[in-house]
């Protein structure tokens, strides 16, 4: 336990940790439902008493672990009111780690207030394994480029922080990071990747979608491609708010087959954000003869429910996507993001932001905070 923690926060996270680190492969990593509910329901149960404004939040809803039965009824906070609340199950003394949301200095940043990183590396590193690196025998090592700067250069990252989380454990000495902070040199990630191609290892391309356009308009505009070694792969994230240009996903996977010789059933799309501890990712590596679908860890669930009933929505229909990460054990564990989706067997995929509803939902929800769910 750590010194001073709050003892029944410490027994939460001993069962955590203690699935956390069970052997996992990609061809064997199950769900364990009743093992998920019982976590989920016990952790609910643990926030609804020690956040009072989560509190307040889910009594406007009459719900409080006497009335929840499963964890499809924990009520979902709006990430966008973590950019007005601070909701954690901690003293503030006991911050430890902040991740920002990334904005402009003028721009109001969402935050994830951590009192440990334990649970949140322990989360990672399993699922970027099974998804990204499915096809490594075990304990084999990879070379990494990083298209995002280093955990140092921006410690309020929480990519970043990843990236320097999985570089030590799955890449080779000739892994590192290829950008600086605000700054995207072509010239730097030409040479980065052309040394990989050079060497005639496989290596796993990581980072941000924005540094992938900036890559494949570098090599586009010199009428250049770089063929990287059979069984390399790329796995990018994020979008392309705020910037110059939007390039669907579709187009910028092509792109990156024809510039850097990663088919597209080698490319990862990872579904993150800094609210949450742990990630969701594509298939196609992990399952390769499935439909691409998102999954994440066994503690961790995606809803995709109906925006005026709040029911599950059936296969193939538009929702809202609601996610229950355990590893949020420090603050709230059930997150409503603003994404819209839809539900792919036992998966699901991501349709894109939903127009208007994160400053919504964000009003309404720190309204009913704020005043007690009147």
């Amino acid at each position: 336990m750590r010194p001073g923690s709050d003892p029944a926060r410490a027994r939460l996270d001993a069962k955590l940790l203690e699935w956390m680190r069970e052997p996992a492969s990609p061809e064997c990593w199950p769900q364990d439902e009743a093992r998920f509910d019982g976590l989920a329901l016990e952790l609910f149960a643990f926030q609804f008493e020690r956040i009072a404004a989560y509190r307040s939040f889910c009594e406007g809803r009459g719900r409080t672990p006497r009335t929840v039965t499963t964890w499809r009824e924990i009520p979902a906070v709006p990430t966008a009111v973590l950019k007005e609340l601070s909701l954690r199950s901690f003293d503030a003394g006991r911050i430890a780690h902040v991740f920002r949301t990334s904005g402009t200095s003028a721009a109001v940043r969402g935050a994830l207030e951590l009192d440990t990183l334990e649970l949140y590396e322990a989360s990672l590193e399993p699922t970027f394994r099974v998804h990204v690196l499915a096809d490594l025998a075990p304990g084999e090592r990879i070379e990494m480029r990083i298209l995002a700067p280093s955990a140092a250069a921006v410690p309020d990252s929480s990519l970043s922080h990843m990236f320097a989380t999985l570089l030590p454990r799955f890449g080779t000495r000739e892994s590192g990071f290829d950008l600086a902070p605000d700054t995207v040199d072509p010239e730097a990630l030409v040479a980065s990747l052309r040394g990989a191609a050079e060497r005639g290892r496989r290596v796993a391309v990581c980072g941000t979608a924005f540094a992938f356009v900036h890559l494949v308009d570098s090599l586009a505009a010199r009428g250049e491609r770089i063929v990287l070694a059979e069984g390399s792969r790329v796995m990018e994230t994020g979008g392309f708010k705020g910037r110059s240009r939007e390039v669907g996903r579709g187009e910028l996977h092509a792109a990156i087959e024809h510039c850097l010789g990663v088919p597209v059933s080698r490319i990862v799309n990872q579904y993150g954000m800094t609210e949450l501890a742990s990630q969701f990712y594509d298939t196609p590596l992990r399952f390769p003869e499935g439909p691409r679908r998102k999954l994440g860890p066994p503690w961790a669930r995606v809803r995709v429910v109906d925006p005026v009933t709040g029911d599950d929505a059936r296969e193939g229909e538009h929702g809202m996507i609601v996610v229950v990460d355990l590893a949020n054990a420090g603050g709230v564990c059930a997150l409503l993001p603003a994404d819209v989706g839809r539900r792919v067997g036992d998966g699901f995929e991501v349709l894109g932001r939903a127009e208007g509803a994160e400053a919504r939902g964000c009003s309404i929800a720190a309204d009913e905070i704020l005043g007690g769910g009147a």
